[in-house]
């Protein structure tokens, strides 16, 4: 699906129509939004603006080098949204393109990102006169949002940090919870540095307008916070699964405490018992029995006696 954003009349106008294009100068156009675009509607834009738009397999490419590039006529830029799934996120390759002042991004999945910079540019136009001024402040929301999914995660180790210790929960249940937590931080770190390569190449550059470097240098502080939080809530989770672990230890060693004791409880009985089994006979025809088992309760008494003595009951 394409989507244009026309300048008309002080105004942005949503369009959907690829072949208005051929009618149209630079100047009337302020962003091409391509969704899983048709081969045609890709075309169409290329042909468009005089440049080949990047597949998705050279959006991928996690070389640094990829992810922000500048050429005579047009810059790109690539990188990595987060999309919620069924369970958790995934990401998702975004690519801008700016060329003669306009905007072209370049996606294959559905995004907030994009429904959000949506409405505002819509609701209010004057902030983005430029292609340059939408991008930027499409990589603001994203950072926003990216924010909302720190504190979100946050929350979610807070509620597991209560659980710890929790005789009714399974700490190998805690255990599985806090690997899955830690692939989503790792995942979500993993974006935010991708948006910090980014924003890092935006401020080397010299084609875009100088009062947009205010907002980017608020942004790699942003970008620079939600990095340490993430550390922090990674270092979180690693105590955490310590923390369990030392308990699943702890209840380990009482188990086999109990089964120690229990073994070396009988052992002084078991001995008299395997003594009383060879048949020696006392002389005056003295009960054999009731010795052996008197010898039997007397060495189990002292055995309890001397582990209590020594604490370790």
């Amino acid at each position: 699906m394409i989507t244009i954003y026309l300048k008309q009349h002080g105004k942005i106008i949503r369009n959907a129509e690829p072949a208005q294009l051929d009618e149209l100068g630079y100047d009337d156009v302020l962003w091409i939004d391509l969704l899983n675009p048709e081969l045609k509607e890709q075309k169409a834009v290329e042909e468009y603006l005089d440049i080949d738009l990047l597949s998705r397999q050279q959006v991928e490419e996690i070389e640094s080098s990829s992810k922000y590039a500048e050429t005579e006529r047009s810059i790109v830029a690539n990188s990595i949204f987060f999309v919620p799934r069924d369970e958790g996120f995934s990401l998702e390759p975004v690519s801008f393109t700016l060329t003669e002042g306009l905007l072209v991004t370049s996606r294959e999945a559905e995004s907030r990102t994009f429904a959000e910079m949506g409405k505002r540019l819509q609701a209010n136009s004057k902030p983005y006169p430029t292609g340059f001024h939408l991008f930027v402040s499409i990589l603001e929301i994203r950072i926003d949002l990216d924010a909302d999914i720190v504190e979100a995660e946050s929350r979610r180790i807070s509620q597991l940090s209560g659980q710890v210790g929790d005789e009714e929960r399974s700490n190998e249940k805690l255990i599985t919870r806090i690997n899955a937590i830690q692939e989503s931080m790792m995942t979500i770190r993993e974006g935010i540095f991708d948006r910090q390569r980014v924003l890092s190449g935006v401020l080397r550059s010299e084609h875009f307008p100088n009062d947009v470097f205010p907002r980017l240098q608020l942004m790699m502080r942003d970008v620079a916070s939600l990095i340490s939080h993430t550390d922090f809530s990674f270092e979180r989770l690693n105590y955490l699964k310590d923390t369990v672990m030392g308990l699943i230890n702890i209840e380990q060693n009482k188990t086999t405490k109990i089964f120690t004791v229990a073994s070396v409880f009988f052992m002084p009985a078991t001995l008299i018992a395997s003594i009383y089994g060879m048949n020696v006979a006392f002389p005056g025809g003295i009960d054999t029995f009731w010795i052996t088992m008197v010898l039997m309760v007397v060495a189990s008494g002292a055995t309890m006696w001397f582990f209590r003595y020594k604490k370790w009951l």
